[in-house]
């Protein structure tokens, strides 16, 4: 699985990292769902940052196309209630 985080970089990771990263972006859509903005920064960091560390950068030279494409990690909460609802960005 290929993992862009917009305005960074491209991350592959494991397809068993998959259920992983589905329960960390469902825990930020719970948090936006709820209303719940003081809780936010902690929870979108902690899926951000599972990319990071879990994942493997893509080379520069390689050409990929991303299965997922996180919003940058500057994305304030008000944003986040447009992108984080529902379903989520990450397919099942």
């Amino acid at each position: 699985m290929i993992v862009r985080i917009s305005g960074e970089d491209q991350y592959r990771l494991d397809d068993d990292d998959a259920a992983r990263l589905n329960e960390l972006e469902a825990a930020v859509v719970s948090v936006v769902d709820g209303g719940r903005k003081d809780e936010f920064a902690a929870a979108f960091d902690t899926l951000l940052a599972y990319v990071r560390d879990h994942g493997v950068p893509v080379g520069d030279d390689e050409l990929e196309s991303s299965d997922v494409i996180l919003p940058p990690s500057d994305l304030t909460f008000e944003e986040a209630g447009r992108e984080f609802t529902g379903e989520g960005l990450i397919p099942d």
